[in-house]
């Protein structure tokens, strides 16, 4: 039973990390352009916030899901003004054929920004609900059990990111400066446009909370 548990976890982690959003499209820019550490570093903090999410859901920790939900739009708010901040940047910035050696700090760096960037968006917490519920995760009960699926969900999770990484690493052996300068602009433009919608959204939700 405790390895289906875990097969169930893997699943939904693996699940949960496939869309493409702005933390998607920023650990694929990262470890394209700055090289797969600092892709992998950036895939374990959006995994770390998944498995936190799994916990959530799994554990039933009502107040900190409500606390979350209640302050979702200053979330947002944050999340949005980091990818603007961060894709403006990278608009201007030409990518190294070679990716840069990175520091300790900045690979902690990197981890803690994709962390905060999933975290800062708890309707993740929705989600992990219904799939859950599609994968009969909500009958696992004890915290042995919920343990090892809150696990999985972090296993499945950087399952995802390594082999994202790895593939990414390979592609960028084969891209020239003229493919990366593109990259960089595309990704750049995703992150902004995701911003800007985050600030949009969060602002609406602000102004209706104080109307």
């Amino acid at each position: 039973m405790l390895l289906i548990t875990l097969l169930k976890g893997i699943a939904v982690g693996i699940v949960i990390a496939l869309p493409v959003g702005p933390v998607g499209v920023l650990c694929v820019r990262r470890c394209l352009l700055e090289g797969p550490r600092y892709g992998l570093a950036s895939g374990l903090g959006a995994a770390l916030a998944d498995a936190t999410f799994g916990a959530m859901a799994g554990f039933g920790f009502t107040y900190a899901r409500a606390w979350l939900l209640a302050y979702q739009d200053w979330f947002g708010l944050v999340g949005g003004i980091f990818l603007l901040a961060f894709g403006g940047k990278a608009l201007f910035t030409n990518p190294a054929r070679a990716p840069v050696p990175l520091g300790d700090e900045a690979l902690a760096g990197a981890f803690a920004s994709t962390f905060a960037l999933t975290i800062a968006n708890p309707i993740t917490l929705l989600a992990f609900a219904a799939i859950f519920a599609k994968v009969g995760a909500q009958a696992v009960t004890g915290l042995g059990d919920v343990s090892v699926l809150v696990g999985g969900v972090f296993l499945g999770s950087m399952i995802w990111w390594i082999g994202l990484a790895v593939g990414i690493g390979a592609v960028r052996q084969l891209a020239d400066e003229l493919v990366l300068r593109w990259v960089n602009r595309l990704s750049a433009a995703i992150l902004l446009s995701g911003g800007a919608g985050l600030v949009i959204v969060a602002l609406r939700g602000l102004a209706a909370a104080m109307n």
